[in-house]
């Protein structure tokens, strides 16, 4: 997240009404919305592992190949 500077008017006093409602400061709102996004990046990106390590196919097994073999035609 941006810092409380970078921010435009309108931006503040959204970000600010948004942290009257939590009952924080804007500062301690903006900080604490950089901690959640960082932390559901990082959540994002082991889904994202997780799901690239499932999608790799299992060596097979002695069994699987020789029934690969076996439904190969003969030579």
């Amino acid at each position: 997240m941006s810092k409380p500077s970078e921010l435009t008017e309108g931006q503040r006093a959204y970000e600010a009404r948004r942290a009257a409602k939590a009952g924080m400061t804007l500062e301690k709102w903006l900080v604490e919305k950089d901690k959640r996004a960082k932390q559901e990046a990082a959540e994002a990106a082991k889904e994202a592992e997780a799901t690239a390590k499932a999608a790799q196919p299992e060596k097979k097994g002695w069994l699987g190949r020789l029934l690969d073999k076996a439904h190969q035609p003969l030579k």
